[in-house]
């Protein structure tokens, strides 16, 4: 298993091999009374909350987070610990009520409604102070940007495909002050802060938890995962 700046690979084998320092640094153990299922959030939420470190969100600053899957939830979570406020989007309304219930302002439905005027309404005008892009779909990185304002940070999470391409004007980037961030991978500095997260129950994880399937069933979870993925 490697670290840093590239896939780890690994996750449907019997045997992985760790480097000596991730052992030494990274591994956290956790009491019997933390079921698995809570557990294996951790390195999610290390991947969210490095991101969100690398943001620096400011307390009474505007968040908008495009898309609320498991990722963009966590993100709604730690960005609200934060003390900014946070408003988001997605297509499904289910991930919009989580939305609400961890913290969101407001959600709202971008095939159904035009996102920058409502976040203009909720800024006097500005725009978002910083912007996270946690879904993968065409258009969204510009929609980022129209929705937020000059001197804004604008971060780009679920970009992990060589073959999409983002298209930008420079000056929205260059004249608009905005700052453009990536983030991917865990911190193994943040690792210990991760867990207690996750191990004492301070974030809702298992609330992102939709279906729980045994290893000998894991074809069917997969394949479900796979219409349910199609289906959207």
């Amino acid at each position: 298993m490697t670290a840093g700046f590239e896939p780890a690979g690994g996750g449907f084998s019997q045997y992985i091999r760790v480097m000596d320092w991730i052992v030494r640094q990274g591994v956290e153990k956790f009491d019997a009374d933390v079921p698995f299922d809570r557990a294996c959030f951790v390195e999610p939420v290390n991947t969210c909350l490095k991101a969100v470190v690398q943001m620096a969100p400011q307390p009474q600053e505007l968040a908008l987070v495009l898309g609320q899957g498991p990722i963009g939830l966590l993100f709604t979570m730690l960005v609200r610990r934060t003390g900014a406020r946070v408003v988001a989007t997605d297509r499904i309304a289910r991930r919009r009520e989580l939305a609400l219930r961890f913290g969101a302002e407001e959600a709202w439905d971008p095939g159904a409604s035009d996102i920058e005027p409502r976040v203009a309404g909720l800024s006097e005008g500005r725009g978002a102070d910083l912007v996270i892009v946690a879904a993968s779909a065409p258009g969204l990185v510009k929609e980022a940007v129209r929705c937020s304002r000059p001197g804004s940070r604008i971060l780009l999470f679920a970009q992990t495909s060589h073959q999409e391409q983002v298209e930008l004007s420079g000056a929205d980037i260059c004249v608009g002050e905005r700052t453009l961030l990536g983030c991917y991978s865990a911190s193994i500095d943040l690792q210990k802060e991760s867990a207690r997260l996750v191990f004492r129950g301070e974030l809702p994880v298992e609330d992102l938890i939709s279906h729980r399937w045994p290893l000998d069933r894991i074809e069917s979870a997969i394949q479900l995962a796979y219409i349910r993925m199609r289906k959207r």
